[in-house]
């Protein structure tokens, strides 16, 4: 596929996402006005929506399978999509509190707490996380059992990726290894680095993507396969942020440029340095290639979006 299309359809799935997310997403007089206007501020942001589009991107390639149309497949997995975003989007600006990383800029402007103080910036964390849930156990509306349990898989696998195992572990281990977590003190080495990230960070991603292929009714190989190019692809994300985090400014970024190196975090470059780091991300895009060929998924969105996580310059 040449760059000019993957643009395109990347530029087509944040359009879908994003007019779905304003869709599903409470306002007054169903939330009180503070609430709505607080939740959309953080996700209406101009994030990458790498996460959706992986959920849009899997369906996709477990469809062109059995040969179910596109659309078809897409409004299946869009619930899903969505609800990983709303997610994602909870975690940063819990992320970005205080009480935790005191970030004062995100996706190029203010911070949610900065804006609307700390208080709103939890609750509306918190509706975000709730909504998400919501918003999978009734969308896509439908009474055909096969699809109820789709959606139940989905439903559970986003849960477990988003819990104490998955991303809330992660941010538990990532604040112990800063010295965040009064009396549980953490020193991480390569592999310790690599455990928290996976959970941090690849979790999510991850049920992203195989909430997508669950959806389209991807078979149990099929499943496996997209999660495991989908945690090289988280592991290689990660690698690339941590890059960015040094060699990146804040104008490009979008955030605070040199804040991992500045709170003591350990991160690959730390650890790898930046060549060994670019090394180390490189074979997990040839590894995330390589489980989407052995499963014939090959066809479709999955490869390039993979090229365009280690491209991407913020």
């Amino acid at each position: 596929m040449g760059a000019s299309e993957v643009r395109t359809f990347l530029a087509s799935a944040r359009a879908e996402v994003d007019e779905a997310l304003e869709r599903f997403l409470p306002a007054p007089p169903d939330c009180p006005p503070l609430i709505g206007e607080a939740m959309r501020y953080s996700l209406f942001a101009g994030g990458k929506r790498l996460r959706p589009i992986l959920t849009l991107a899997a369906a996709d390639a477990v469809g062109r399978t059995v040969g179910s149309p596109s659309g078809a497949v897409r409004g299946l997995a869009l619930p899903s999509a969505c609800a990983v975003e709303m997610i994602h989007t909870y975690s940063l600006v819990h992320d970005d509190l205080p009480a935790m990383d005191n970030d004062t800029l995100r996706r190029g402007r203010p911070t949610l707490h900065v804006v609307y103080g700390d208080g709103i910036a939890v609750l509306a964390g918190d509706a975000l996380q709730a909504e998400a849930f919501a918003l999978l156990a009734r969308e896509p509306a439908a009474d055909d059992p096969v699809v109820c349990a789709r959606k139940l898989r989905a439903l559970g696998a986003i849960a477990a990726a988003a819990g104490a195992a998955g991303m809330v572990g992660g941010q538990t281990l990532d604040l112990q290894a800063a010295g965040q977590a009064p009396n549980h003190p953490a020193v991480l080495d390569a592999d310790g680095l690599r455990g928290m990230h996976a959970r941090k960070t690849g979790a999510l991603i991850g049920a992203a993507a195989v909430s997508g292929a669950i959806m389209a009714g991807g078979l149990a190989a099929q499943v496996e396969a997209v999660g495991r190019y989908a945690a090289d692809l988280g592991l290689a994300f990660q690698i690339v942020d941590d890059i960015l985090d040094v060699e990146g400014d804040a104008a490009q970024l979008g955030k605070t440029a040199g804040k991992d190196a500045a709170g003591g975090k350990p991160t690959y470059p730390a650890l790898f340095g930046l060549e060994g780091s670019r090394h180390m991300a490189a074979q997990c895009i040839q590894r995330a290639r390589q489980a989407l060929a052995d499963a014939r998924l090959s066809e479709g969105w999955l490869p390039a979006v993979a090229e365009w996580v280690v491209g991407r310059s913020n």
